[in-house]
């Protein structure tokens, strides 16, 4: 009894403590495993409340889906063929000619996210239709934004395939815009058109990123100087340095008669993206982002959705030549971070209201209908399901 009672007691008194210390460390394995499951629950969440982008599969097919319904190739053009794009379902015409550019330049998107040969096949077939129709030089369209968009889709095909031809093309429509375009009134910028009553955006922000394209392909300083000029130039008459909104004209009076679109908005910061590199100190890359800002916080709705512009037909691609820009320049200027989730938010949203043929008009807050679609409007899905891979 008092052996027994000896090893109660003495069992007791020293592995009591040890009992204790492992229930103590128990209890907090238990409150760290609690700790990591909340953490986890709270990533989960997180990652849940992101925006998930269409799949770069699902990217390809939806440019896909708009070659279905849209490319027309109608012939030989040399050794290679020629084709255009459809203005609607309907097959009633051709795409407009700066409309056509916009179209060839979210096929080049595409194909820079994709790799696809039937891509870049098509829009080099593309190219030599604007050539069929249109000739080598464009003097005698009387919009000088026009000519621009398309010496911007040249230069950016030539980016892909080293065609001199292409380049060519680009170098003298530019420079047949700068002569006729840019002169001292109103301090500097290009007319929109030959009847000089307005100093665009539509023109000058995108000849700026072409300016620097031809730059980077010709090593021509003068082009790059030119860049910078019209940059400068619509920095100090067009952009609010306060709100970062980008306006849309300035008449020969001097006085601001547009304002903000989301395609000059997204011009404007494509042309920041490739100025801030050679002139880090001139705040391209911040004004760049102003422009942003702007765009997120003024012109979409509470949900961060991009707005409907459908005044005129020629408004309702704009959306796509802002995807296009303000994608690289997040993808170039490394600010994920502060904008993938929105520009994500905006893929989603757009791929979520497809018809039954996988294609996106610019209402992408309701489901695109089956019966009309312009072909001009149904390339902002595509650019922005894209971009968002860039």
């Amino acid at each position: 009894m008092k052996t027994t009672h000896y090893c109660k007691t003495y069992f007791c008194s020293l592995c009591l403590p040890v009992i204790l210390l492992m229930l103590i460390v128990l209890a907090c394995s238990k409150k760290s495993i609690r700790h990591e499951n909340a953490k986890t629950t709270i990533q989960q969440a997180a990652a849940a409340d992101s925006p998930v982008p269409p799949t770069k599969a699902e990217a390809l097919l939806a440019m896909q889906c708009y070659n279905n319904a849209f490319y027309n190739q109608y012939g030989t053009y040399g050794p290679s063929y020629k084709a255009y794009y459809y203005s609607d379902v309907t097959h009633t015409g051709r795409m407009d000619f700066w409309k056509q550019a916009g179209a060839i330049e979210t096929l080049i998107d595409a194909y820079l996210v994709n790799n696809n040969t039937d891509l870049r096949n098509k829009f080099v077939y593309l190219y030599n239709g604007m050539r069929d129709a249109y000739g080598l030089l464009w003097s005698n369209n009387i919009y000088n934004d026009d000519v621009i968009w398309g010496a911007l889709m040249c230069i950016r095909a030539f980016q892909i395939t080293n065609d001199g031809g292409m380049k060519d093309m680009a170098k003298n429509n530019f420079d047949m815009v700068w002569a006729r375009a840019w002169d001292t009134n109103l301090g500097g910028g290009l007319w929109w058109t030959t009847a000089k009553t307005t100093k665009n955006a539509c023109v000058n922000a995108p000849a700026a990123i072409c300016a620097m394209y031809l730059y980077q392909a010709t090593g021509d300083a003068g082009y790059r100087d030119k860049a910078k000029l019209i940059q400068d130039w619509i920095i100090s008459k067009l952009y609010a340095s306060g709100t970062g909104e980008v306006r849309g004209a300035m008449n020969a009076a001097g006085t601001i008669t547009e304002g903000a679109r989301t395609y000059t908005q997204g011009t404007f910061i494509g042309a920041c993206n490739l100025l801030h590199n050679y002139y880090p100190s001139n705040n391209y890359a911040a004004m760049g982002a102003k422009a942003m800002d702007y765009t997120k916080n003024n012109m979409c709705n509470a949900q961060g959705l991009l707005p409907d512009e459908y005044d005129t037909e020629d408004c309702q691609g704009f959306k796509a030549i802002f995807a296009r820009w303000a994608c690289m320049f997040v993808r170039d200027r490394g600010l994920q971070s502060a904008y993938s989730a929105w520009l994500k938010y905006n893929a989603q949203e757009a791929w979520k209201y497809r018809n039954s043929s996988g294609l996106m008009w610019a209402q992408w807050w309701r489901r695109t209908p089956d019966s009309y679609v312009n072909s001009f409007e149904t390339t902002c899905g595509i650019a922005m399901l894209n971009g968002v891979w860039f």
